[in-house]
């Protein structure tokens, strides 16, 4: 190609491998559909170390059996499927997560993972051994749905949280995370950084619904991932009667949360920046009854740091004051939080000439690829969502866009693998 540009042959329509990528997707997405799904809403809870957890685990492993892989489960219990020796260096890999947030969509996640199988199946299709070994991975409570920390499985593995305290994180329901992995037969103790395993990468390339209507053709490459965090908010009142109390005499911490949910929504569109409560636990939860304490988490995210700092403050502000008008006691925590990251300029740039010039993207969700970025090289790629709406059972991709961006992910990797 002249002026640098090396589009793949796997983008040359008409495509010889396109219906096998076609039905390579739908194999996989159609075996992971059952899994976790609520048959009122349609909705996925798909929470790490749980039963649907272990089927999804069992599935990999399958995957990676038919496809010919060997595999394994690390200490954090992310997912590894290898094509070639890891040890030999310099691998690439792909993949994204299995898990869901409570009642989430069917493509977060899971079409990064199938999609990374399907690639690497086209390549081997091809006939050409790659020179490099390649990697499928699956990283372990991206989502934080039941321990709360987002990205856990990757936070771990870089070394960006403490194994203590990832071991004592807790569910809704108390357990810890280091009681539900023996539960599940894993090892907590071997939870921490694995910086011999990220060594043997060169780069890793995650593909993606779009979590949003940025995108104006089937695939996008990623450019940056907005900074972003989660604060947990705590207002300890006092539980009385609600026939019986008089409205001044009352320490509601209901009254105070109502305050931030809105300064919430004003400060994030005063700061163009996002913010949400979107999680609230109310104790003890009784219709006739003040309530006595309630938690509620904050997610906050803007383009710049600046901009998410201003926003959480104004909240944090209007959080104490209102707590302190209606005599409740608040804590107000950051329990995780990641800061604005460039996605490799050399990876995005030998992306675009690789797929010939698709468009750049920035994001306000969070990624493994984020937080991998502190290790080694990283890249996302995009594939369309024609509704705009994720972590909902209305979340959407269409097949032919899906197949764009097998194509992509493997005329990507062909050239990365070299």
């Amino acid at each position: 190609m002249t002026g640098g540009q090396r589009v793949s042959s796997f983008l040359h329509p008409p495509c010889p491998l396109a219906e096998a990528a076609r039905q390579g997707l739908r194999a996989g997405l159609e075996a992971l559909a059952p899994i976790g799904r609520d048959p009122g809403t349609g909705g996925y809870w798909r929470f790490s170390w749980t039963p649907e957890d272990q089927r999804l685990r069992a599935w990999f492993a399958a995957r990676a059996e038919a496809s010919g892989m060997a595999h394994e489960q690390d200490g954090n219990g992310n997912l590894w499927a290898w094509w070639g020796d890891p040890a030999a260096g310099g691998a690439i890999a792909t993949g994204s997560h299995l898990d869901s947030v409570p009642g989430g969509g069917p493509y977060d996640g899971p079409l990064g993972v199938v999609s990374g199988f399907v690639a690497l199946d086209l390549l081997r299709a091809r006939g050409v051994p790659p020179a490099r070994p390649l990697a499928v991975v699956a990283w372990c409570e991206e989502e934080g749905g039941r321990f709360g920390v987002a990205c856990l499985g990757s936070r771990l593995a870089t070394g960006a949280i403490d194994p203590d305290q990832a071991r004592a994180l807790t569910d809704p329901g108390g357990l810890t995370l280091a009681r539900a992995m023996r539960e599940a037969g894993a090892d907590p103790g071997r939870l921490g950084p694995d910086p011999e395993r990220l060594g043997h990468l060169a780069a890793f390339v995650e593909l993606h619904v779009e979590q949003g209507r940025g995108l104006g053709q089937a695939v996008g490459v990623g450019s940056a991932i907005w900074p972003h965090g989660r604060w947990r908010m705590g207002f300890q009142g006092t539980a009385d009667h609600a026939g019986t109390t008089r409205l001044p005499d009352r320490h509601d911490p209901m009254l105070p949360l109502a305050q931030v949910v809105l300064a919430t929504r004003s400060a994030a569109a005063s700061h163009q920046a996002l913010g949400t409560v979107g999680r609230v636990v109310v104790e003890p939860n009784a219709t006739n009854g003040v309530a006595g304490k309630v938690s509620a988490w904050l997610d906050a995210r803007a383009p710049d740091q600046g901009r998410l700092n201003a926003t959480v403050e104004v909240i944090r502000q209007v959080a104490s004051r209102a707590a302190a008008e209606h005599g409740v006691g608040l804590d107000f925590e950051q329990e995780s939080f990641t800061p604005r990251v460039e996605l490799d300029a050399g990876l995005r740039r030998r992306a675009r000439q690789v797929l010939g010039g698709v468009p750049e993207v920035e994001t306000g969700a969070g990624h493994d690829a984020a937080v991998l970025a502190s290790a080694l090289p990283t890249a996302m790629l995009f594939v369309r969502n024609p509704t705009g709406v994720s972590h909902s059972p209305a979340e959407a991709a269409g097949e032919d866009d899906c197949v764009a961006g097998v194509l992509a992910l493997a005329g990507l990797l062909e050239d990365l693998s070299r």
